[in-house]
């Protein structure tokens, strides 16, 4: 490790981050439809023929294919090669945001706390793209994700120099159960269902890889920008919904309700909200307080 430049780290790292993105196109194709992730093995989703190995690479498979699968020739979706594409990017990034952004690009990284940080970072950021895919479109939100950071944020909570085991524990206890509870009265007093619980795994996720005090940050900063962003788009959901109904009149007026009740599903700001919180959460803080409280 001490022998290693940052330069190589990062091309290693990006291509995790491109495999990884590779099987994350995987979940977000199989997951919603209900088809196991293990079996049938990777095969044509048009003629069901098995896809051997090598034209399964990330970004290059896709390459050498020229955008059209080997067994009938018909065109590969090319969003793809973009996300493993954006998963490598991001993989990369995780290592160099977790370095401080250093622009020593030949020095090795050393520090067991930096690459704790980065292998934490690599799953926060790498997570935005499956629970975001998945969420916007089926509601959901993969467990490989929700509960695989749980157990990811105990494995690296092993690395010496960042969370403790007994940290991760608690908090991915405190956080998800938090959010729970919250979910659970708020359910009681508006008479309806308040939260999913794939939010509460997810955020459970983030409470064993960041601590239960930068979780509630996450929660909080997600909560804000799902207000500035839900309540316009509930807005213009409700006037498109009622324009549509008084054009259409065979369109009853329970079918404008419920378009206009369309609603931006709070994953995937949970997701967006927790590698910022873990990356810029003190200066945010300390912004706040200086503008806010005025310490």
């Amino acid at each position: 490790m001490e022998e290693i430049p940052l330069w190589y780290s990062l091309a290693v790292f990006f291509v995790l981050g491109a495999c990884v993105g590779s099987f994350y196109n995987v979940i977000v194709y199989r997951m919603p439809r209900g088809i196991s992730l293990i079996n049938p093995p990777s095969h044509c989703p048009l003629c069901k023929k098995h896809i051997p190995l090598y034209y399964n690479l990330p970004i290059v498979g896709w390459i050498i294919l020229r955008g059209k699968s080997a067994c009938c020739k018909q065109p590969i979706s090319v969003i793809y090669p973009i996300g493993e594409s954006l998963c490598g990017l991001l993989g990369a990034l995780a290592l160099y945001a977790a370095t401080g952004f250093t622009t020593d690009f030949t020095a090795p990284v050393q520090s067991l706390e930096v690459w704790a940080d980065a292998l934490a970072l690599f799953w926060l950021l790498l997570g935005i793209y499956p629970v975001s895919a998945v969420d916007f479109k089926y509601k959901l939100i993969p467990d490989s994700i929700s509960v695989g950071g749980i157990v990811a944020g105990l494995v690296i909570s092993f690395i010496p120099g960042g969370m403790t085991p007994v940290e991760s524990i608690v908090g991915a206890v405190a956080a998800g159960g938090g959010l729970y509870l919250l979910g659970w009265v708020a359910t009681k007093v508006l008479n309806k269902a308040a939260m999913g619980f794939g939010d509460v795994k997810l955020l459970a996720g983030f409470g064993a890889l960041m601590g239960v005090t930068r979780a509630v940050e996450v929660l909080v900063v997600a909560s804000i920008l799902g207000i500035l962003i839900m309540v316009p788009y509930a807005k213009i959901a409700e006037r498109r919904a009622a324009k549509k109904a008084s054009q259409n009149k065979k369109a009853s007026a329970d079918d404008a309700e419920d378009e206009g009740a369309g609603q931006i599903p709070f994953g995937p700001f949970l997701a967006v909200a927790a590698p910022f919180m873990y990356l810029w959460g003190d200066a945010l803080k300390e912004l706040y307080l200086k503008l806010v409280v005025g310490e």
